[in-house]
């Protein structure tokens, strides 16, 4: 597509909240990129100071600053961000930092208000993209088949999530679930009702693998630490040894999703699954094994089980593939890119 057919044009504007977040400093990239400018929040400059140097080495000054908002649940927090903007989108949340959803959800649910609420005070934004989560549609159930489509909600793990008592690595997942879940649903609700100036798109992802941009600033960030763990046998990570298997989708891919959900006119108030392809740590360890030869890794892990899910994931493979690539990343390519940091 041509860059005249984008809603807003090169040039413009772009805010990316929790941009030194893994998902998040990739759409920073692809952004300045296309020759976009971006301003990233982050709730301390110091910690996401990184961003800064690495993208001004990258694509020269100027074409992107940092701001500090330190908690998004505070009334009228994105409201100095917005100015100017053409294009926002909500990627920053507090990743399950509470185990009471009493506290948890509300702070999430206002912090996705609170930037829907400031866009549309600033008459220049035309399109607003939100970071879900695969969870706010369902949670991973192995060996069971059922289907994911834009109108499924994962609000059974919701109400579990409010049961006390409020402890435990379930609860902090149901937490997390409820945070999405009741996010997206309060944006949604909010767009029908406020009727603003600006489409609204969320991208649902699942388990983001691939290239860390800056390993010294972000380690081994979000879902990438699952392949660390495994890497190290799951040495001081024991818990992460029982994630169930579920959909993998390369970091790339999930970015062009949110680029496309801002820029292409024809994606309107749709809800995007960047799902690729279903795996199990088992298919990990293998692709390990053939990249690392002279590495020692775990044994595979019995009784793993399948996801055997079937989710509307064609619309966001379709626009991967307008930015020129072939579809999904593989999981091969996605290890390799993960591990190259450490390896």
């Amino acid at each position: 597509m041509s860059p005249s057919d984008f809603t807003i044009p090169p040039g413009s504007l772009v805010v990316v909240t929790g941009a030194n977040g893994f998902i998040a400093s990739h759409v920073v990239d692809q952004l300045l990129q296309a020759g976009f400018r971006v301003r990233g929040t982050v709730r301390s400059t110091k910690r996401g100071g990184w961003t800064v140097d690495y993208f001004n080495g990258k694509y020269g000054d100027g074409k992107f600053e940092l701001i500090e908002v330190p908690e998004m649940g505070d009334p009228g927090a994105f409201d100095e961000a917005v100015k100017g903007a053409a294009g926002y989108i909500q990627m920053a949340t507090p990743v399950m930092e509470s185990y009471d959803p009493n506290v948890a959800v509300p702070n999430v649910v206002n912090g996705v208000l609170n930037g829907l609420k400031a866009a549309a005070s600033e008459p220049s934004i035309k399109r607003f993209v939100m970071t879900s989560s695969s969870t706010a549609a369902v949670s991973p159930q192995p060996n069971k088949e059922f289907s994911v489509t834009p109108e499924t909600w994962n609000d059974e793990v919701v109400k579990q999530a409010w049961i006390p008592p409020y402890k435990g690595v379930q609860k902090r997942l149901d937490v997390y679930t409820a945070t999405k879940t009741e996010s997206e649903k309060a944006a949604w609700k909010w767009v029908k009702e406020n009727k603003p100036n600006f489409v609204l798109n969320a991208v649902l992802p699942n388990a983001n693998m691939g290239t860390v941009l800056d390993v010294k600033g972000q380690g081994a960030p979000s879902t990438v630490g699952w392949i660390k763990a495994l890497w190290n046998g799951f040495e001081g990570s024991e818990d992460l040894k029982e994630n169930p298997p579920q959909y993998f989708v390369n970091v790339q891919d999930t970015a062009r999703v949110h680029v496309a959900a801002l820029l292409y006119p024809d994606v309107n108030n749709e809800r995007l699954f960047a799902w690729a392809y279903p795996y199990n740590w088992n298919d990990i360890l293998a692709i390990l094994r053939k990249l690392y030869p002279n590495q020692k890794f775990i044994e595979d892990i019995p009784d793993l089980g399948r996801d055997l899910s079937k989710v509307t994931n064609d619309r966001a493979e379709e626009l991967v593939k307008r930015f020129g690539r072939p579809g999904w990343t593989s999981l091969e390519d996605s290890i390799r890119d993960a591990t190259v940091g450490w390896a």
